[in-house]
């Protein structure tokens, strides 16, 4: 279904643009400050779970459009690498600030499973981010969009579930260091935020540069 080379390249590009947190991670880091590292894992659950149902819409919206007009996938394949060239031109300008995670009262688990799930499926940049890095590698000469898509983002969720299961597991065993040292942190942001914003742009002109190639 795949080839090998762009699943590698989407592999790559993937774990390049989930070991840079966001509002979902520094979320999970409270959540495990607070109540440990349980609560922390169980709070990604609820945020992996809302992604998931991002991806299924994104997937099905996706492969209806394909079937209607290659021309229109042509289209919003352009819009979304337009769009992940912005997001990479505003992580690389915006200033690097260490994480400010400020403590939250403790709750139950399965309340923390939904506040998880609410943080991430009424995040519109979530939806929009999935809708712009899916199609990039969707090749449907090798069969169907839908399920390339819906492959791709299980994939994608497996490997940030991971990611953010480790952000907990560290915020949960680790607290001094993760509040400790700001210049630590500082490093780490600005670390982050290069890489994240490189492969932003880098995957956003690739995308541009090929064309409908794989449309034809």
């Amino acid at each position: 279904m795949f080839d090998i080379t762009s699943l590698i390249i989407f592999i790559s590009a993937a774990l390049a643009l989930i070991v840079s947190p966001g509002p979902a991670v520094l979320f999970v880091i409270a959540r495990s400050l607070e109540q440990g590292r349980v609560a922390g894992i169980v709070s990604t659950l609820g945020i992996t779970f809302a992604s998931l149902i991002h991806v299924v819409f994104a997937a099905i919206g996706l492969s209806a459009l394909l079937m209607k007009s290659a021309l229109a996938f042509s289209v919003i394949k352009y819009l979304g690498a337009a769009y992940l060239i912005y997001l990479g031109i505003r992580a690389l300008t915006t200033k690097a600030q260490a994480a400010n995670v400020q403590e939250v009262e403790p709750v139950k688990l399965s309340t923390l499973f939904v506040q998880g799930f609410i943080v991430n499926i009424f995040n519109p940049k979530t939806a929009l981010f999935f809708l712009a890095f899916l199609p990039q590698f969707v090749d449907p000469s090798r069969g169907s969009a839908l399920l390339q898509i819906i492959v791709l983002g299980t994939i994608f969720l497996v490997m940030a579930l991971v990611s953010d299961s480790m952000y907990a597991v560290v915020a949960g065993t680790a607290k001094e260091l993760l509040l400790g040292s700001s210049g630590v942190s500082l490093r780490m942001a600005r670390a982050q935020k290069y890489i994240a914003g490189t492969m932003y742009i880098a995957l956003g002109i690739t995308t541009a540069l090929s064309g409908n190639s794989r449309l034809k």
